[in-house]
């Protein structure tokens, strides 16, 4: 179906694009200027900035190249990133504060097993607010 065909190439250069801008904004995050090298912040900059230069000339190109490239700048992020939660570990019982600035991009490879057993919504009556007895 063409439909889906598009929608599908659509999402993952949007996924593509999205990662790409969410990496540029957590390596340039305040709170993560002291725990990262300027060698491994170049590294990551770099790869950005190809990965959107190859989107800007390959608007056309399909679902499995966006993917593809997608993959490839994670390969070079994710690494980098993976060791600076573990620096910000070691250095601190409590782990980076506030978490690791903007989430793990792209969400942890494989994911968390076991992490589905959460019920939708969170805890229980956490979507009917506060309440007041009168």
């Amino acid at each position: 179906d063409d439909d889906k065909e598009a929608k599908d190439k659509i999402e993952s250069k949007n996924g593509l694009e999205n990662y790409c801008y969410t990496m540029k904004n957590t390596i340039n995050e305040d709170k993560l200027q002291e725990a990262i090298s300027s060698e491994d912040k170049q590294t990551i900059q770099s790869a950005i900035d190809d990965a959107l230069n190859w989107l800007d000339d390959n608007q056309d190109a399909d679902k499995a190249d966006f993917d593809a490239k997608k993959e490839e700048i994670e390969g070079v992020c994710n690494p980098i990133m993976t060791k600076l939660y573990q620096q910000a570990g070691a250095a601190g019982a409590g782990g980076m504060p506030g978490g690791m600035p903007g989430g793990m991009p792209g969400g942890m490879p494989g994911g968390f097993p076991g992490a589905g057993g959460a019920a939708p919504g969170g805890f229980p009556g956490a979507g009917s607010g506060p309440t007041v007895d009168e």
